[in-house]
């Protein structure tokens, strides 16, 4: 349940709201539940292999895109009406309302008793935290008017981007971000960052040079060694 509804959670948590609000809704309760126990423990894993045909994969991650948008929305204009034009409570919300399930799988797997620091997604975020929040930058700086676009325009080219996106990885198998040589760019125009693979190739200079002195050291001591025996027998 803090998967599914951690966006809820988190962003309640942000508002000073409820937390336990989204428990209110018996409907979406008994459809988690239900999926949840289909999946780990339908007979014969007959509800998993149905859903691991590829086409009706992409039918769910497509439709999942779509209510990844709305919750980026409803976050947005949630926040706008507790703290009116606040530009980043906006953003916050309406990230957390469209990514929160991977903001909070820190505590969701502390709650599980795995606790696996490495994958913080605020220091390592992945393509869903990413995208979600240049949606919620986007659909802030529509909502405050600084954006020459209407809503439902928005909207639509987003969730197509998204669905385009998420479909091109799963079909090419791809788990590279398509953001990744924009920040490599920008990265390297603002921070001075270097790329990995000239990284790799020094390292890899180095390790040689170092293993050709540690010979040269060998080879000099094995002949200090063969001298003093000489001498000895001498």
């Amino acid at each position: 349940m803090l998967y599914c509804f951690g966006g809820s959670v988190l962003s309640s948590l942000m508002l000073a709201e409820p937390p336990i609000a989204f428990l209110a809704k018996g409907t979406n309760i008994l459809l988690a539940s239900s999926v949840w126990y289909l999946v780990f423990y339908c007979p014969q894993d007959i509800f998993y292999r149905c859903f691991a045909f590829l086409p009706l994969r992409l039918l769910v991650a497509g439709m999942k895109e779509v209510t990844r948008t709305w919750k980026i929305t409803a976050g947005v204009a949630h926040a706008d009406s507790h703290f009116k034009d606040a530009w980043l409570v906006m953003v916050a919300v309406g990230w957390a309302r469209g990514a929160g399930g991977g903001l909070i799988s820190n505590f969701e797997q502390l709650v599980r008793g795995v606790w696996k620091p490495e994958t913080n997604e605020l220091l390592k975020m992945s393509y869903p935290v990413k995208v979600t929040l240049i949606g919620a930058v986007l659909f802030t700086l529509q909502h405050s008017q600084y954006l020459p676009i209407a809503r439902h325009n928005l909207v639509f080219l987003y969730t197509i981007f998204l669905v385009v996106s998420k479909v091109t990885m799963m079909l090419t198998r791809s788990a590279a971000s398509p953001f990744a040589p924009i920040e490599a760019a920008l990265g390297h125009m603002f921070f001075g960052l270097q790329k990995t693979p000239s990284k790799v190739k020094g390292e890899g200079t180095t390790s040689s040079n170092g293993s050709s002195v540690c010979d040269r050291s060998s080879e000099q001591h094995r002949d200090s060694v063969k001298k003093r025996q000489a001498k000895k027998t001498e």
